[in-house]
């Protein structure tokens, strides 16, 4: 069982290994220069012993006049030559990295935003930053930092291993003796790499989370004095991965001195060997030099190399932490149909759908709302309202039933031709940093001036904007947090009018107004709903009262519908939400 779970793990190594290497390959002028630069590099090594060697045996030379001006040039030509192969190496490394690394983000980066909701539902939003930051650089240094010993280290080693063979291949084979050994110390230790960097990037996601988390809600937390609560969360998720860290410090610390020791034990018995009569019978005193000087220099790399395991381990469990976003299926875009702009008929046929538990969050939802309608969706929280719009554009897939738009089932249409019909503002407005020109114009980048100054003043955003100090241009803050709740609304008014979709949908896109406000934005709103197929989700009745078609939702099923009149007229329930209670009551006990 245990070699079965080991071969496993290596066919997983082998995957990452030859997947990151998928990410490398495109990028040949760089692999090029990186080896050439670190094998003109390595070769410099067992140059100078070389060098070393003839600087001795030249004092005692006939030539002692000429070698004299002969070594101080070598021993410069060297130095340059390695300079030379050291820089292109790691210049040429650097762009083979930061190439892997820029293309890794945009990949995921391309490839999250074409992920189902569903996804983000699941995942926080700590552990998805801690991703592109965290796992990323570890990737950064197994990319960067690991190959460029590798490669330096690794060719040095071969270097002057090449040079002890051809000195004493005898005397050098006695050396490579501790390879074994020296291979059983890297194995074990990379086992517990692999375990250690695993639960570091988890700690390192759930640092990230209560980071984001105490940063976005530092308000509420001080409301509630809940900063010993949110400091001891931190505190715990910071001291395991300290703990993790340790860990991982104390296995590199651990296996680097047996390493070093073993090589010790070997470079001993082969200075011992070296040192007999036999050695000196057919080889000058130089050779003696450069022979042990060459096996003196072997330690460093060989050290360097057995450090580096921890970085590539680290490399490797980031890889996969990555990949595994790479890995999950993006949202189904197979339709065909792209058009310019919709009518705006919209038809759900027995429409369920369930979110992760087993029961429907909509159940058999069937109506039909015809180009140019208004449909007001009202009910308690969790009625299902914000689950039946956001069926709509497809960011949730319904588990049975069809919705349809023109009388085409909208999975049959595109993603992107689907969503350029419709214009969405949530209760909860979301503002990208920047200016407030460039957040109204999110749905087009290349809108005039003109035409956002347009949407603003429909919005009655002008009202606020032309008081601030750079009129449109002012920066409204990391999610808005510069402008007030009603001001952002505006904004996100302002940025679904400019889209001009024949589709809109708000849901309770005037619950941040003031009275005066609400009442401006509702002229807007309803000017903007003339031609227009308009979904309105609204806790405040008297902003739906004019729609052309109530829906009356409880657990996800529609109960009542008609005008406002005909259910203020028969219906016992309609009546009861007008009068303020359904947030307070079910529409169970109003039955």
């Amino acid at each position: 069982m245990l070699n079965k779970n080991t071969e496993k793990q290596k066919e997983k190594m082998l995957y990452l290994y030859t997947r990151l290497l998928g990410y490398i390959k495109v990028f040949p002028i760089a692999i090029f220069g990186s080896v050439f630069g670190y094998i003109v590099f390595a070769a410099t090594t067992p140059a100078t012993t070389w060098w070393l060697g003839f600087t001795v045996d030249a004092i005692n030379s006939e030539n002692y006049e000429t070698l004299r001006i002969v070594s101080p040039l070598l021993c410069l030509s060297i130095v340059i030559v390695r300079g030379i192969g050291g820089f292109y190496g790691s210049y040429s490394l650097a762009l083979l990295s930061n190439g892997v690394i820029h293309k890794l983000r945009v990949e995921l980066m391309n490839h999250l935003m074409h992920l189902p909701v569903r996804y983000f539902d699941q995942i926080t939003s700590g552990k998805l930053v801690s991703k592109f930051t965290y796992d990323v650089s570890q990737i950064a240094g197994a990319a960067s930092n690991a190959i460029a010993v590798i490669v330096r280290e690794g060719f040095t080693v071969i270097g002057l291993l090449a040079f002890l063979m051809y000195t004493d291949w005898q005397l050098t084979l006695t050396f490579l003796l501790i390879a074994p050994a020296v291979a059983k110390v890297v194995s074990v230790a990379s086992k517990y790499f692999r375990r250690y960097s695993t639960q570091m990037q988890e700690s390192m996601g759930e640092l990230t989370q209560i980071t984001n988390e105490s940063i976005k809600g530092h308000k509420i937390i001080r409301s509630f004095n809940a900063e010993k609560f949110v400091s001891s969360k931190l505190i715990q998720a910071s001291e395991k991965n300290r703990i993790q860290n340790i860990k991982m410090a104390i296995t590199r610390s651990a296996s680097t001195p047996v390493v070093q020791f073993l090589v010790a034990v070997a470079l001993a018995f082969l200075v011992w060997l070296a040192m007999s009569p036999e050695f000196f019978s057919n080889k000058s005193p130089g050779d003696f030099v450069a022979f042990l000087g060459a096996a003196g220099l072997l330690a460093k790399p060989i050290r360097q190399l057995t450090q580096i395991n921890s970085v590539i381990q680290r490399g490797l469990s980031a890889s996969r932490s990555v990949f595994s976003i790479l890995d999950e299926n993006v949202q189904i875009n197979t339709g065909k149909n792209e058009v310019e702009r919709v009518r705006g008929k919209i038809e759900f046929r027995r429409v369920n759908f369930v979110y992760h538990g087993s029961e429907n969050a909509v159940s058999n939802i069937s109506f039909t709302v015809y180009a140019g309608q208004t449909v007001a969706l009202v009910g308690r929280s969790g009625s299902g309202k914000s689950t039946i719009v956001n069926l709509i554009p497809r960011f949730y897939e319904c588990n049975s039933g069809q919705i349809l738009i023109d009388d085409v089932v909208n999975k049959d249409y595109t993603l992107e031709s689907l969503r350029n019909q419709i214009s969405f503002v949530t209760q909860q407005i979301f503002l990208f940093d920047g200016s407030i020109l460039e957040n109204i114009a999110y749905s087009d980048s290349t809108a005039s001036r003109e035409k956002v100054l347009e949407a603003a003043k429909r919005a009655f955003a002008m009202d606020f904007i032309r008081q601030l100090p750079e009129g449109l241009d002012t920066q409204v803050g990391d999610d808005g947090v510069l402008l007030s709740g009603g001001e952002r609304q505006r904004i996100a008014i302002a940025r679904a009018l400019l889209k001009d979709s024949p589709i809109l949908i708000l849901d309770e896109a005037t619950s941040a107004l003031d009275a005066e406000s609400e009442q401006n934005i509702q002229e807007a709103l309803n000017n903007l709903m003339i031609g227009r197929t308009t979904f309105i989700i609204a806790h405040r009745l008297s902003t739906i009262e004019k729609a052309d078609i109530i829906l009356v939702l409880d657990k996800g099923r529609i109960v009542e519908s008609g005008s406002h009149n005909q259910l203020l007229a028969e219906s016992q329930i309609y009546n009861q939400l007008h009068s303020g209670n359904f947030e307070t009551r079910t529409l169970d006990e109003s039955l």
